[in-house]
């Protein structure tokens, strides 16, 4: 019936087909008898199946659960009261069951999330300890290999480094025969020394036979034998018994009595040790005044090596007897007042020359043997000088000489002060008029001279004069007061030549050059004659100064050519606060290790080797020693300037030390961080941490050093008068600690060479100065390749007072040009901290210590003095900011007022300022470089 009206209300709607329309349908439905079929039951299904969910549905609310409907009201309404009260109990049952079912699973989530988050802590957790023990098993590795490879240097060193042996000394069975030379004139130093008295090891024991004790040293000038007595007693070298002595020194006094020579020579005879004929003996013919006297130029001194200023050339014997300065100031030290301004390099007087000779108003004849003297010499038939008079020829020498510097007054593009007519001179008082050029006027007035000369002229008349007072004085205060020394006479034996390069600040030309002086010290640049002037500084201030530094040069000439090493220039006691020798309460600090940068390993502390070339500077450096700052009156652990090895040496022979990166093959930041590399064996580095009553920012700069690699130890230089207190906690890192008790609050106890530390480099470091580990290291490697150098972080400059023009200011701004790095972060080599403590002018330091101020300034002077260059500075550090920390003194006016002034006078000091500029900084090889992906940096952020 459905589907009969379906079919109906289908044809209703459809429109009337045409007749033949239809029947061609029917006919072909007919035909396909299985698609009708097809056809009819989907019908079917499209239409009963919507008919039977609607049915479902629309009964659907008549389902009930129970007795009762959940969808339907008619049944509640229907309902009894205490069904009611039932059903809803029900209904709140539920309600409640559904809540805490709810409940129990909100907190099964909260559960399972709260055990994820702790697995995945937990996960990371491992892997940080993954990476942590990762990078410590890296480290150990390094370690590891390190070993490895200081036990195959140790196997295939043939020999270990030479230490010296036990002291040796000589005894009275030590003597040995030499033969004789024949005369004490041929005497030299091959044949008439006896080394046996002298090992290398025996520190060179000198003997000083007391001038009051024996009769040879009566005639010796009372000053004389007081200053040497009271210079010997301090000396490092001065030997008590004379039994063990290498040297024996006396005191010989001039003497005109007649038999002077005959007495002498029975006076040394007579001398306990003289052995019979005075090997290894040492005359002292001293002088204070001008004087012609010679006595032991007659005198028999057998094998004596004999000490004057005045020699007569066929008297001196090269290589054995020497030229000693005049004793002029008998004062143990000079007055830094007294330091020559070193520019401008051209003077008002470009020469100058004041002297009076005989010949100036007479000329030379034949017949005039006021002046010439001769005698004939029967042996070979020639006329030979008869004492120091002056031939003919060498009287026509003198007036030719004066002709030609009378010359120079003419010309007027320079200034010239040549004075041959002297109002007042030594000339009457000389003993012989026929010598030498009188000098003119009072010292104080030749000085005024001076100190507007850019050379000082030096005549030596005499061809038979190797040396002379009369000369010394010349030389001496030429020197004094900054004129360049021209001296005309190639014959001449300069002081203490045998090792000072007089070449390189006096100019030594022959007489024949007189016509050509003018032009060839036109050609000297101003850089040449600043110097040679700087060098003539260092020459009198080391050697000529005082009775002291002629005593010190006089030993060290003869040390030098035995080839002994000089004395040990002791280091600095390093008392420790803590009476147990640590403190009491300690705290160990865990190393942090970087897990995105490894720096290098870290290995247990070993000290720099010391005294390797002891023996070897004193023959092979001994030029550069006796002709550089600060001389060689004493011996030094190390030096900055040591020679290096070639490159394949370190491969092949000479490995021993070295750490080549890469094994040899080089590499990027993996490699560089495991091996340290350079042109020198591997090493450490010491802290100087400086500190006053900061502990709290003590404590913390202490914490942030563990775990940095190649650190040794860390001086911590306690100034402040109270010690630290007992409860204050101190971090225990991985090298030790030592707190050194000082005597005063100075600021230059942080460059004393304490003996605690034992290596070369030295990083000079303020408590409140924030470094990272890798801008350290990074610092510690420049430095290794220039280890003479200052290298640190924060730079200043010196900046000229253009107001005043009178010198130059201390400046901290930001500049492009450099010329000081502060030693509140810097390293250098520990060598200047025995030059600054023991041998810079004390001035220096007494200023530091009055302004508490400027100890970085004078570091930097004193380094540029020596090395004629400037510091280094590393990376893009200018200034350091220290959160929390107590204002600095650096933040106060007058800090940089009391810089301004000690720049200043330390120019004063030195003569000059020795500050260099510099406008380069130092960046690691690979800084803003593109590397492949697999490449790391030598060092991430540097």
């Amino acid at each position: 019936m459905l589907i009969n009206r379906m079919e109906f209300a289908a044809r209703k709607e459809q429109p009337a087909m045409r007749p033949s329309a239809q029947i061609s349908f029917a006919r072909w439905l007919s035909r396909n008898k299985f698609l009708s079929r097809l056809i009819t039951i989907l019908l079917v299904i499209l239409i009963v199946l919507p008919l039977l969910t609607h049915y479902y549905l629309t009964n659907s609310d008549a389902i009930s659960y129970g007795p009762f409907s959940l969808t339907s009201c008619d049944g509640i309404t229907s309902m009894e009261p205490s069904d009611l009260k039932t059903h809803l109990e029900e209904l709140c049952r539920i309600r409640i069951s559904v809540s805490n079912e709810l409940r129990e699973m909100e907190s099964r989530r909260q559960s399972m999330n709260n055990d994820i988050h702790a697995l995945y802590e937990e996960k990371e957790s491992m892997q940080s300890v993954l990476v942590h023990s990762q990078k410590e098993l890296d480290h150990l590795h390094m370690q590891v290999s390190n070993m490895r490879k200081e036990k195959e240097e140790v196997a295939l060193q043939a020999i270990s480094h030479i230490v010296a042996p036990k002291r040796i000394l000589p005894s009275l069975d030590d003597n040995v025969e030499i033969a004789p030379p024949g005369s004490s004139k041929r005497c030299r130093q091959y044949n008439s020394f006896d080394y046996s008295r002298c090992s290398v090891t025996s520190h060179f024991p000198v003997y000083f036979y007391k001038p009051n004790s024996h009769p040879i040293s009566e005639t010796v000038e009372s000053s004389i034998r007081t200053s040497l007595l009271h210079i010997l007693a301090t000396s490092p070298y001065i030997a008590y018994d004379a039994h063990m002595a290498c040297i024996y020194l006396v005191c010989v006094g001039d003497s005109t009595a007649k038999g002077a020579v005959a007495k002498l020579e029975t006076n040394l005879n007579k001398l306990p040790n003289w052995n019979g004929d005075g090997r290894n003996h040492v005359l002292l013919n001293l002088q204070r005044y001008e004087t012609l006297s010679n006595n032991l130029k007659n005198t028999d001194t057998g094998r004596a090596i004999v000490v004057q200023t005045n020699f007569e050339t066929n008297q001196f014997r090269a290589g054995f007897d020497i030229v000693a300065p005049m004793l002029l100031n008998l004062d143990s030290k000079f007055d830094w007042k007294d330091t020559p301004i070193q520019v401008p390099a051209l003077r008002t007087y470009f020469l100058t020359f004041q002297g009076k000779s005989f010949s100036n108003n007479m000329a030379p004849s034949e017949d005039n043997v006021a002046f010439i003297n001769v005698e004939q010499n029967n042996v070979n038939g020639k006329q030979v000088k008869a004492d120091l008079t002056l031939t003919k020829e060498e009287a026509e020498e003198i007036l030719f000489m004066t002709e030609e510097l009378e010359k120079l007054k003419k010309i007027k593009e320079d200034k010239f002060f040549i004075d041959f007519m002297c109002t007042k001179s030594n000339f009457e008082v000389q003993e012989t008029q026929n010598v030498e050029w009188g000098l003119c006027g009072e010292h104080t007035e030749r000085v005024s001279t001076l100190q507007q000369s850019t050379f000082a002229l030096i005549l030596a008349t005499n061809n038979s004069i190797a040396f002379s007072t009369h000369l010394y004085i010349r030389l001496y205060e030429a020197l004094r007061y900054g004129a360049i020394p021209v001296i005309l006479g190639e014959q001449i034996q300069l002081p203490f030549n045998e090792f000072i390069s007089w070449k390189k600040c006096a100019i030594i030309l022959p007489k024949s050059r007189i016509t050509e002086l003018y032009f060839f010290l036109k050609t000297i640049s101003d850089k040449d004659i600043l110097s040679m002037r700087r060098q003539g500084w260092f020459v009198w201030s080391t050697y000529l100064s005082s009775t002291e530094a002629v005593t010190n040069t006089l030993l060290a000439t003869i040390r030098t050519r035995l080839s002994i090493p000089a004395s040990i220039l002791p280091s600095e006691p390093s008392p420790n606060i803590f009476s147990s020798g640590h403190p009491k309460k300690e705290e160990k600090i865990k190393v942090a290790v970087d897990p995105e940068e490894l720096l290098g390993p870290i290995d247990p502390p070993f000290a720099s080797p010391k005294y390797l070339r002891n023996f070897t500077t004193t023959i092979v450096d001994q030029e550069y020693i006796w002709n550089n700052p600060p001389g060689p009156q004493y011996l030094f652990p190390s030096l900055p300037n040591d020679p290096l090895l070639p490159t394949d040496a370190r491969f092949i022979g000479s490995q021993h030390g070295f750490r080549p990166i890469g094994g040899g093959v080089g590499g990027a930041g993996k490699e560089f961080q495991e091996a340290i590399g350079g042109n020198v064996p591997r090493e450490q580095f010491t802290i100087v941490m400086l500190t006053y009553e900061r502990e709290k920012v003590l404590m913390s700069a202490l914490e942030r050093l563990v775990g940095l690699p190649y650190l040794n130890k860390v001086i911590v230089v306690w100034n402040s008068p109270e010690p630290p207190k007992d409860d204050l906690l101190w971090p225990r890192i991985h090298v030790p600690i030592k707190v050194i008790k000082t005597k005063k609050n100075s600021l230059n106890n942080r460059f004393l060479p304490y003996d605690e530390i034992e290596t070369d480099a030295l990083l000079s470091i303020d408590d409140d100065a924030h470094l990272r580990h890798d801008e350290i290291l990074f610092g510690f490697r420049v430095w290794r390749e220039a280890r003479d150098r200052i290298v640190g972080f924060p730079g200043r400059f010196h900046a000229w007072d253009l107001s005043n023009k009178d010198g130059f200011l201390y400046n901290s701004n930001y500049s492009c040009e450099l010329s000081m790095v502060l030693t509140g972060a810097a390293f250098f080599h520990k060598y200047y901290s025995y030059v600054y403590s023991y041998i810079m002018p004390k001035v220096i330091r007494d200023k530091v210590d009055e302004y508490i101020n400027c100890e970085d300034i004078a570091m930097n002077f004193l380094v540029s003095h020596i090395t004629r260059k400037p510091p280094i500075k590393v990376t893009s550090r200018w200034t350091f900011r220290c959160p929390g920390c107590p204002d600095a003194l650096s933040l106060d006016e007058s800090h940089f007022n009391e810089r301004h002034t000690c720049i200043k006078f330390f120019t004063k000091v030195f003569g000059y300022t020795p500050l260099l500029n510099t406008q380069f900084r130092v960046d690691s090889v690979l800084f803003k470089t593109r590397i492949p992906h697999d490449k790391q940096k030598c060092f991430k952020y540097i």
